[in-house]
């Protein structure tokens, strides 16, 4: 049976089958959870299983490489989330990067997959309530894939890494 939670904490601590990394179009080391991401999977190794997509990447677009080092997943599913400073209506894209993820999960046969709140830190300007609207935008894609795949299940773990966006995002559950 599938399950979406709401996590006050990291995605590149849980015990999933894949760990959303928040990327950027280039799937370069950036900040926040994306260097975070890198540092535990290992910079060398995840920097050039990177270099194998064809980049940029379309807003929304998600790809999947191996974990590497880090032993509490088995893969990093590339998310890339709009940059609202850029693109203030973007709200289509932020849907897209969750809903996309979890098709990829889907297609390589996982079921657990936990998320950052996409879009929510740096591109994330410009929005009056970024963890909030990451939150809707996750539940909106979730909803769509259980109804579009009756038959297959997924445990979604949201992850608000700050008690403030934490509480922001609850406000969507």
């Amino acid at each position: 049976m599938s399950k979406l939670e709401l996590i006050n904490g990291s995605c590149a601590d849980q015990e999933v089958d894949a760990v959303v990394n928040a990327a950027n179009r280039n799937l370069w080391s950036g900040g926040g959870i994306c260097g975070v991401i890198f540092k535990k999977a290992g910079y060398t190794e995840l920097t050039n299983a990177c270099r194998e997509y064809n980049v940029p990447l379309k807003d929304g677009q998600a790809v999947i490489t191996p974990s590497f080092n880090m032993t509490n997943c088995k893969y990093i599913i590339h998310a890339v989330g709009p940059d609202f400073g850029a693109t203030p209506n973007a709200f289509k894209e932020l849907y897209e990067a969750y809903y996309n993820s979890l098709v990829v999960l889907k297609d390589n046969n996982l079921h657990s997959i936990s998320f950052p709140l996409i879009s929510s830190g740096i591109f994330g300007y410009g929005l009056d309530n970024p963890a909030m609207e990451s939150a809707k935008q996750c539940v909106r894609a979730y909803n769509k894939f259980i109804d579009d795949y009756k038959d297959y299940d997924v445990e979604v773990k949201l992850c608000a890494f700050t008690a403030s966006e934490y509480e922001e995002a609850n406000k969507e559950f």
